[in-house]
C-alpha cells in the first residue's frame, strides 16, 4: 500500500513561489499515477496537476498552466509541485494523491485516486 506525505506549504504574497513535496513510500514508486489536488473552504476538490511516474509526462489544469510545474525525483521517490506567480485564488489545502496500475494517466477526478496524503496549506495574500 502506497503512503504519501506532503510538505512545503506556507504563506506567501501574491506573485510569490512555493514548492510542495510529496514523499511516496510503502510500494514501488515507478508506474504510479500521481496527482496534485487542492480544496478551498466550501469548494470541491480540484485537480491541478498529474503525472505518470514511469514516463514523467505532466498534465495541468487550465487554471494553473504556465504557473505550476509537476516534477519528480525518482531517486527520492518524491513528486514536486512548483508553484510560481501565485494568486490569492490559489489559496487552498493542497493534497497529493496516487493510484497504482492499472490507473488513469493524467486524471483530474479525485475518485480516480484511492490514496491521499494529509494535505498542506497554501495561503496567498494580496
Amino acid at each position: 500500500q502506497v503512503q504519501l506525505e506532503e510538505s512545503g506549504g506556507g504563506s506567501v504574497q501574491a506573485g510569490g513561489t512555493l514548492r510542495l513535496s510529496c514523499a511516496v513510500s510503502g510500494n514501488t514508486y515507478v508506474n504510479n499515477c500521481m496527482g496534485w489536488f487542492r480544496q478551498a473552504p466550501g469548494q470541491e476538490r480540484e485537480g491541478v496537476a498529474a503525472m505518470y511516474t514511469e514516463s514523467g509526462t505532466p498534465f495541468y489544469a487550465d487554471s494553473v498552466k504556465g504557473r505550476f510545474t509537476i516534477s519528480q525525483d525518482t531517486a527520492k521517490n518524491t513528486v514536486y509541485l512548483q508553484m510560481n506567480s501565485l494568486k490569492p485564488e490559489d489559496t487552498a489545502m493542497y493534497y497529493c494523491a496516487a493510484d497504482s496500475p492499472p490507473c488513469v494517466v493524467g486524471a483530474f477526478e479525485a475518485t480516480e485516486y484511492p490514496v491521499w496524503g494529509q494535505g498542506t496549506q497554501v495561503t496567498v495574500s494580496s
